[in-house]
């Protein structure tokens, strides 16, 4: 499977909502966070100058000279987001453009700051490999992974399928 920066980012949220999304379970569409971030991302691209760019199964919100740019609505989870930009700067790294990251947060709750930068170097690209392989074996998987109840869990979209 060709793994897109939402998989990516389950991995770190969540690993049964990653296998239920790659294997076409989606009940994102109920979703009223999700419906409020694919608005503020369409609000977001119509006020850039550079709208969104797609390569291969990627859409990266916004490349400039320097930086590959993705913007999320809040915070909650800077280190699935952080692997979304590796994966991202890897695919265009295999296309021959070097890039930087930058991570833009509409909304500022658990971090300090609402920007954070990102390189992908070499250990970096050693370990974005490995999750790769881990989330191609896990997805292939016949049945979903168990899941423990967390707080998170409460606004996640995937709430009934798994605890009711």
């Amino acid at each position: 499977m060709n793994i897109n920066g939402t998989l990516i980012s389950y991995y770190f949220i969540c690993k049964k909502k990653l296998w239920l999304h790659a294997n076409r379970i989606n009940l994102e569409d109920n979703s009223e966070d999700v419906r409020i971030g694919k608005i503020l991302h369409e609000i977001n691209e119509a006020k850039s100058k550079k709208s969104e760019v797609s390569i291969e199964n990627i859409k990266i919100d916004k490349l400039t000279k320097d930086y590959l740019v993705e913007v999320k609505k809040s915070d909650s989870d800077v280190e699935s987001v952080k692997w979304q930009v590796l994966l991202y700067l890897y695919k265009l790294k295999q296309k021959g453009v070097i890039k930087k990251g930058k991570i833009e947060f509409i909304e500022k709750n658990k971090q300090d700051k609402k920007i954070h930068y990102i390189e992908l170097d070499e250990l970096r690209e050693k370990e974005l490999l490995k999750i790769l392989e881990e989330i191609e074996i896990l997805i292939n998987q016949d049945t979903p992974p168990q899941v423990k109840f967390e707080s998170k869990c409460k606004k996640c979209a995937y709430y009934e399928y798994c605890f009711i």
